[in-house]
Protein backbone atom coordinates (compact mmCIF):
# COMPACT_ATOMS: atom_id res chain seq x y z
CA UNK A 1 0.00 0.00 0.00
CA UNK A 2 1.43 3.47 -1.06
CA UNK A 3 2.38 5.66 2.27
CA UNK A 4 0.91 8.95 2.98
CA UNK A 5 3.93 11.15 1.28
CA UNK A 6 3.25 8.90 -1.83
CA UNK A 7 -0.37 9.31 -2.48
CA UNK A 8 0.27 13.03 -1.46
CA UNK A 9 3.07 13.50 -4.37
CA UNK A 10 -0.02 11.70 -6.78
CA UNK A 11 -2.58 14.18 -5.80
CA UNK A 12 -0.21 16.99 -6.28
CA UNK A 13 0.92 15.68 -9.70
CA UNK A 14 -2.36 15.09 -10.98
CA UNK A 15 -3.60 18.38 -9.64
CA UNK A 16 -0.85 20.40 -12.06
CA UNK A 17 -1.45 18.11 -14.76
CA UNK A 18 -5.14 19.02 -14.35
CA UNK A 19 -4.53 22.65 -14.76
CA UNK A 20 -2.82 22.33 -18.06
CA UNK A 21 -5.43 20.08 -19.69
CA UNK A 22 -7.32 22.73 -18.42
CA UNK A 23 -5.67 25.83 -20.27
CA UNK A 24 -5.19 23.74 -23.30
CA UNK A 25 -9.39 23.05 -23.20
CA UNK A 26 -9.74 26.26 -22.90
CA UNK A 27 -6.90 27.85 -25.61
CA UNK A 28 -8.92 25.05 -28.32
CA UNK A 29 -12.44 26.46 -27.35
CA UNK A 30 -10.91 30.07 -28.31
CA UNK A 31 -9.28 28.90 -31.46
CA UNK A 32 -12.35 26.03 -32.68
CA UNK A 33 -14.72 29.08 -32.69
CA UNK A 34 -12.48 30.96 -35.37
CA UNK A 35 -11.97 27.81 -37.29
CA UNK A 36 -15.10 26.64 -37.26
CA UNK A 37 -16.34 30.39 -38.35
CA UNK A 38 -13.77 30.45 -41.25
CA UNK A 39 -14.97 26.71 -42.58
CA UNK A 40 -19.12 27.87 -42.93
CA UNK A 41 -17.64 30.92 -44.57
CA UNK A 42 -15.54 29.33 -47.08
CA UNK A 43 -17.73 26.17 -47.43
CA UNK A 44 -20.68 28.44 -49.30
CA UNK A 45 -17.89 29.86 -51.90
CA UNK A 46 -16.54 25.93 -52.48
CA UNK A 47 -19.68 24.33 -53.03
CA UNK A 48 -20.70 27.47 -55.37
CA UNK A 49 -17.53 27.47 -57.28
CA UNK A 50 -17.77 23.33 -57.66
CA UNK A 51 -21.22 23.87 -58.63
CA UNK A 52 -19.95 26.22 -61.29
CA UNK A 53 -17.31 24.74 -62.74
CA UNK A 54 -19.50 21.72 -63.33
CA UNK A 55 -21.93 23.37 -65.32
CA UNK A 56 -19.52 25.25 -67.49
CA UNK A 57 -17.88 22.20 -68.35
CA UNK A 58 -21.30 20.87 -69.73
CA UNK A 59 -21.83 24.17 -71.37
CA UNK A 60 -18.62 24.07 -73.22
CA UNK A 61 -18.16 20.72 -74.54
CA UNK A 62 -17.24 22.06 -78.02
CA UNK A 63 -13.90 23.15 -76.18
CA UNK A 64 -10.54 20.74 -75.42
CA UNK A 65 -11.12 20.05 -71.80
CA UNK A 66 -8.41 21.44 -69.33
CA UNK A 67 -5.23 19.24 -68.61
CA UNK A 68 -6.81 19.32 -64.76
CA UNK A 69 -10.09 18.26 -65.74
CA UNK A 70 -9.08 15.57 -68.18
CA UNK A 71 -9.84 11.72 -66.30
CA UNK A 72 -6.76 9.03 -67.40
CA UNK A 73 -8.11 6.08 -68.95
CA UNK A 74 -5.80 3.52 -66.51
CA UNK A 75 -5.11 4.58 -62.88
CA UNK A 76 -1.79 2.99 -62.86
CA UNK A 77 -0.29 5.59 -59.54
CA UNK A 78 -2.01 7.33 -57.00
CA UNK A 79 -1.23 10.14 -54.78
CA UNK A 80 -2.99 11.16 -51.52
CA UNK A 81 -2.71 14.34 -49.34
CA UNK A 82 -2.92 13.35 -45.83
CA UNK A 83 -3.48 16.22 -43.63
CA UNK A 84 -3.06 15.65 -39.93
CA UNK A 85 -1.61 18.18 -37.37
CA UNK A 86 1.52 18.90 -35.69
CA UNK A 87 0.78 18.95 -32.56
CA UNK A 88 -1.01 15.49 -30.25
CA UNK A 89 -3.06 15.63 -27.47
CA UNK A 90 -5.97 15.56 -29.59
CA UNK A 91 -7.83 12.21 -28.88
CA UNK A 92 -7.69 9.73 -31.97
CA UNK A 93 -7.72 12.76 -34.40
CA UNK A 94 -4.40 11.88 -36.42
CA UNK A 95 -5.23 8.04 -35.70
CA UNK A 96 -8.48 8.12 -37.63
CA UNK A 97 -7.44 9.90 -40.26
CA UNK A 98 -3.91 7.87 -40.65
CA UNK A 99 -6.34 4.61 -40.75
CA UNK A 100 -8.78 5.74 -42.91
CA UNK A 101 -5.40 6.56 -45.55
CA UNK A 102 -4.04 3.17 -44.81
CA UNK A 103 -6.97 0.84 -45.55
CA UNK A 104 -7.86 3.30 -48.37
CA UNK A 105 -4.55 2.29 -49.57
CA UNK A 106 -4.74 -1.30 -49.07
CA UNK A 107 -8.28 -1.57 -51.11
CA UNK A 108 -6.73 0.26 -54.02
CA UNK A 109 -4.12 -2.04 -54.76
CA UNK A 110 -2.34 0.25 -56.39
CA UNK A 111 1.19 2.37 -55.92
CA UNK A 112 0.31 5.46 -53.75
CA UNK A 113 2.61 8.48 -53.15
CA UNK A 114 2.27 10.12 -50.32
CA UNK A 115 2.32 13.74 -49.14
CA UNK A 116 2.20 14.56 -45.20
CA UNK A 117 1.06 17.56 -44.24
CA UNK A 118 1.17 17.99 -40.30
CA UNK A 119 4.36 16.32 -38.39
CA UNK A 120 1.91 13.21 -36.70
CA UNK A 121 1.35 12.08 -40.45
CA UNK A 122 4.68 12.41 -41.24
CA UNK A 123 6.30 10.33 -38.68
CA UNK A 124 3.59 7.55 -38.46
CA UNK A 125 3.03 7.50 -42.23
CA UNK A 126 7.18 6.99 -42.04
CA UNK A 127 7.30 4.16 -39.19
CA UNK A 128 5.02 2.34 -41.65
CA UNK A 129 7.31 2.52 -44.43
CA UNK A 130 5.09 4.94 -46.78
CA UNK A 131 6.53 6.40 -49.99
CA UNK A 132 6.66 10.36 -48.78
CA UNK A 133 7.45 12.15 -51.80
CA UNK A 134 6.88 15.62 -49.28
CA UNK A 135 6.06 16.73 -46.18
CA UNK A 136 4.88 20.27 -44.84
CA UNK A 137 4.52 21.25 -41.09
CA UNK A 138 4.18 24.50 -39.07
CA UNK A 139 1.10 26.16 -41.26
CA UNK A 140 0.09 29.17 -39.57
CA UNK A 141 -3.35 28.97 -37.56
CA UNK A 142 -5.13 30.84 -39.66
CA UNK A 143 -3.63 29.54 -43.16
CA UNK A 144 -3.97 31.58 -46.19
CA UNK A 145 -4.24 30.23 -50.51
CA UNK A 146 -0.65 31.26 -50.75
CA UNK A 147 0.43 29.03 -47.45
CA UNK A 148 -0.85 25.66 -49.32
CA UNK A 149 0.25 27.06 -52.82
CA UNK A 150 3.70 24.58 -52.26
CA UNK A 151 1.53 21.53 -51.25
CA UNK A 152 -1.10 21.83 -54.33
CA UNK A 153 2.11 22.93 -56.83
CA UNK A 154 3.78 19.56 -55.93
CA UNK A 155 -0.12 17.39 -56.73
CA UNK A 156 -0.64 19.34 -59.95
CA UNK A 157 3.26 19.36 -61.15
CA UNK A 158 3.19 15.49 -60.57
CA UNK A 159 -0.69 15.14 -61.62
CA UNK A 160 0.26 16.93 -65.26
CA UNK A 161 3.76 15.34 -66.23
CA UNK A 162 1.95 11.74 -65.60
CA UNK A 163 4.04 10.96 -62.53
CA UNK A 164 0.61 10.23 -60.71
CA UNK A 165 -3.09 9.10 -62.54
CA UNK A 166 -5.21 10.35 -59.30
CA UNK A 167 -4.73 12.71 -56.59
CA UNK A 168 -6.73 12.41 -53.68
CA UNK A 169 -7.20 14.28 -50.36
CA UNK A 170 -7.07 12.61 -46.95
CA UNK A 171 -8.60 15.01 -43.90
CA UNK A 172 -11.33 14.73 -41.63
CA UNK A 173 -14.29 16.93 -42.33
CA UNK A 174 -16.02 18.85 -39.85
CA UNK A 175 -19.25 17.78 -38.96
CA UNK A 176 -20.25 20.06 -35.83
CA UNK A 177 -18.15 20.36 -32.10
CA UNK A 178 -18.93 17.01 -31.12
CA UNK A 179 -18.28 14.75 -34.77
CA UNK A 180 -15.60 14.76 -37.13
CA UNK A 181 -15.38 12.54 -39.89
CA UNK A 182 -12.68 11.11 -41.66
CA UNK A 183 -12.78 11.03 -45.31
CA UNK A 184 -10.84 11.13 -48.53
CA UNK A 185 -11.84 13.67 -51.48
CA UNK A 186 -11.14 13.25 -54.63
CA UNK A 187 -9.13 16.26 -56.10
CA UNK A 188 -6.96 15.75 -59.59
CA UNK A 189 -8.88 15.30 -61.69
CA UNK A 190 -11.31 17.97 -60.77
CA UNK A 191 -14.14 15.47 -62.01
CA UNK A 192 -16.84 13.89 -59.98
CA UNK A 193 -15.89 10.01 -61.08
CA UNK A 194 -12.53 8.90 -59.36
CA UNK A 195 -11.15 5.79 -58.49
CA UNK A 196 -11.90 6.29 -55.01
CA UNK A 197 -15.85 5.91 -55.44
CA UNK A 198 -15.39 2.09 -57.09
CA UNK A 199 -12.76 0.88 -54.62
CA UNK A 200 -13.60 2.62 -51.28
CA UNK A 201 -16.80 4.05 -51.81
CA UNK A 202 -17.48 4.05 -47.22
CA UNK A 203 -14.30 6.64 -47.16
CA UNK A 204 -15.11 9.06 -49.79
CA UNK A 205 -16.93 12.80 -49.26
CA UNK A 206 -19.82 13.11 -51.49
CA UNK A 207 -19.86 16.05 -53.47
CA UNK A 208 -22.22 19.05 -53.13
CA UNK A 209 -25.13 18.62 -55.01
CA UNK A 210 -25.45 21.29 -58.56
CA UNK A 211 -28.66 22.35 -59.94
CA UNK A 212 -29.67 20.61 -62.75
CA UNK A 213 -29.86 20.91 -66.14
CA UNK A 214 -27.09 23.37 -68.53
CA UNK A 215 -27.06 26.81 -67.62
CA UNK A 216 -26.60 29.71 -69.59
CA UNK A 217 -23.20 31.70 -68.72
CA UNK A 218 -21.66 34.22 -71.15
CA UNK A 219 -18.27 34.01 -71.34
CA UNK A 220 -15.62 37.25 -71.48
CA UNK A 221 -13.62 37.42 -73.20
CA UNK A 222 -14.01 33.68 -74.30
CA UNK A 223 -14.79 30.40 -72.73
CA UNK A 224 -11.58 28.41 -73.26
CA UNK A 225 -9.89 31.52 -71.29
CA UNK A 226 -12.76 31.25 -68.26
CA UNK A 227 -12.39 27.68 -67.90
CA UNK A 228 -8.42 27.83 -67.91
CA UNK A 229 -8.68 30.61 -65.29
CA UNK A 230 -11.55 29.25 -63.01
CA UNK A 231 -9.16 25.75 -62.85
CA UNK A 232 -6.13 26.29 -61.55
CA UNK A 233 -7.61 28.24 -58.93
CA UNK A 234 -10.44 26.02 -57.74
CA UNK A 235 -7.86 23.20 -57.53
CA UNK A 236 -6.07 24.98 -54.58
CA UNK A 237 -9.32 26.37 -53.37
CA UNK A 238 -10.61 22.60 -52.35
CA UNK A 239 -7.20 22.05 -50.95
CA UNK A 240 -7.84 25.30 -48.50
CA UNK A 241 -11.31 24.21 -47.96
CA UNK A 242 -9.87 20.31 -47.12
CA UNK A 243 -7.48 22.28 -44.38
CA UNK A 244 -9.59 24.09 -42.93
CA UNK A 245 -12.24 21.53 -41.77
CA UNK A 246 -9.19 19.68 -40.97
CA UNK A 247 -7.61 22.58 -38.66
CA UNK A 248 -11.24 22.84 -37.24
CA UNK A 249 -11.93 18.77 -36.45
CA UNK A 250 -8.33 19.12 -34.72
CA UNK A 251 -9.58 22.20 -32.08
CA UNK A 252 -12.63 20.98 -31.80
CA UNK A 253 -10.77 17.21 -31.08
CA UNK A 254 -8.54 18.79 -29.13
CA UNK A 255 -11.21 20.55 -26.82
CA UNK A 256 -12.85 17.40 -26.29
CA UNK A 257 -10.11 15.56 -25.30
CA UNK A 258 -8.87 17.88 -22.74
CA UNK A 259 -12.06 17.65 -21.00
CA UNK A 260 -12.27 14.07 -21.03
CA UNK A 261 -8.67 14.67 -19.34
CA UNK A 262 -9.66 17.33 -16.71
CA UNK A 263 -12.59 15.35 -16.02
CA UNK A 264 -10.68 12.18 -15.56
CA UNK A 265 -7.68 14.04 -13.32
CA UNK A 266 -10.66 15.51 -11.41
CA UNK A 267 -12.32 12.49 -10.57
CA UNK A 268 -8.68 10.82 -9.84
CA UNK A 269 -7.79 13.34 -7.85
CA UNK A 270 -11.14 12.97 -5.31
CA UNK A 271 -10.52 9.14 -5.47
CA UNK A 272 -6.76 9.73 -4.30
CA UNK A 273 -8.20 12.15 -1.42
CA UNK A 274 -10.47 9.84 -0.04
CA UNK A 275 -7.33 7.46 -0.20
CA UNK A 276 -5.09 10.07 1.60
CA UNK A 277 -7.86 10.63 3.81
CA UNK A 278 -8.43 6.72 4.62
CA UNK A 279 -4.98 5.93 4.81
CA UNK A 280 -4.52 9.12 7.20
CA UNK A 281 -7.18 8.14 9.68
CA UNK A 282 -5.95 4.38 9.50
CA UNK A 283 -2.20 5.75 10.88
CA UNK A 284 -4.07 8.12 13.14
CA UNK A 285 -5.75 5.04 14.51
CA UNK A 286 -2.84 3.01 14.59
CA UNK A 287 -1.36 5.84 16.31
CA UNK A 288 -3.93 6.19 19.08
CA UNK A 289 -3.91 2.47 19.43
CA UNK A 290 -0.32 1.94 20.11
CA UNK A 291 -0.70 4.86 22.76
CA UNK A 292 -3.81 2.99 24.76
CA UNK A 293 -1.51 0.11 24.62
CA UNK A 294 1.41 1.83 25.43
CA UNK A 295 -0.66 3.06 28.66
CA UNK A 296 -2.55 -0.11 29.18
CA UNK A 297 1.18 -1.95 29.24
CA UNK A 298 2.44 0.58 31.54
CA UNK A 299 -0.64 0.57 33.90
CA UNK A 300 -0.02 -3.21 34.49
CA UNK A 301 3.99 -2.26 34.66
CA UNK A 302 2.90 -0.33 37.87
CA UNK A 303 0.32 -2.18 39.11
CA UNK A 304 2.68 -5.13 39.28
CA UNK A 305 5.42 -2.80 40.87
CA UNK A 306 2.73 -1.52 43.55
CA UNK A 307 2.21 -5.44 44.09
CA UNK A 308 5.74 -6.01 44.51
CA UNK A 309 6.52 -3.16 46.76
CA UNK A 310 3.17 -4.22 48.64
CA UNK A 311 4.31 -7.84 49.71
CA UNK A 312 7.91 -6.71 50.70
CA UNK A 313 6.19 -4.01 52.70
CA UNK A 314 4.33 -6.93 54.19
CA UNK A 315 7.17 -9.37 54.45
CA UNK A 316 8.93 -6.51 56.33
CA UNK A 317 6.40 -5.94 58.66
CA UNK A 318 6.11 -9.83 59.90
CA UNK A 319 10.34 -10.04 60.12
CA UNK A 320 10.27 -7.33 62.48
CA UNK A 321 7.39 -8.62 64.47
CA UNK A 322 8.93 -11.76 64.98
Amino acid sequence: MATLREVKNRIRSVRNIAQITRALEAVSASRVRRAQARVFASRIYAEKAWEILINVQAASKSLSLHPLLTEREEVNRVMVVVLTSDRGLAGAYNTNILRVAQRFETRLGKPVDYVAVGRKGRDSLARSGANIVASFSDLPAEPSISDITPIARIAIDAFLAGEVDEVLIAYTDFINMLAQRPAVLGWLPLTTHTIADQVAADFVKHEAAVTGGTQNYDYEPSAEAVVHEIVPRFTELQLYQALLEAQASEHAARMAAMKNATDNATQLTADLTLQYNKARQAAITAEILDIVGGANALQQAMDKLGDQILEDWERNALVKDA
